[in-house]
């Protein structure tokens, strides 16, 4: 996932969500929520706007996910990903949150396929392993690619 939405800052690290980046990630955890794609296990970019993130979306989707905070997230390579990836504890379901341009790269990395990263974008990547210090070795496909539904008209 991408972070949603943020504010400007004088620190880039420490720029929060708009309130339409807390909308958005409220609703793309909603989303998730009625997909039956909840995670687990949520690992987070030590950036504001990406724990920020991930905190709406676990609150609004009523998830049971434990979340992480990983600092090596942030301003990182697909390869320094993968290597945070391939530490990760032994689930079934994770969820990544962090930055573009890394984070499309990473999906086209692992699947093959471009996917426009867009605020808040969830990419779901399929993977055939059976522990993620596998994900060196595998390529997977993509799934789907969500993003927060647009606001209700009255």
């Amino acid at each position: 996932m991408r972070h949603a939405r943020a504010a400007p800052h004088q620190s880039d690290h420490d720029r929060p969500l708009d309130d339409e980046g807390v909308v958005a990630a409220r609703r793309i955890g909603r989303l998730l929520a009625d997909l039956d794609l909840v995670p687990r296990l949520v690992i987070s970019s030590s950036a504001l706007r990406a724990r920020s993130t991930a905190e709406q979306a676990i609150d609004a989707g009523g998830w049971d996910a434990r979340l992480e905070v990983e600092p090596g997230l942030y301003q990182t390579s697909v390869e320094d990903v993968i290597t945070t990836l391939s530490l990760a504890p032994e689930v079934d379901r994770l969820m990544i949150v962090g930055h573009q341009p890394t984070w499309g790269s990473l999906v086209a990395h692992l699947t093959g396929e471009p996917v426009e990263m867009r605020t808040a974008t969830v990419a779901v990547v399929g993977l055939a392993i059976d522990s993620w210090a596998d994900i060196r070795s595998v390529r997977g496909s993509l799934v789907g690619v969500h993003s927060p539904p647009p606001e209700p008209r009255i």
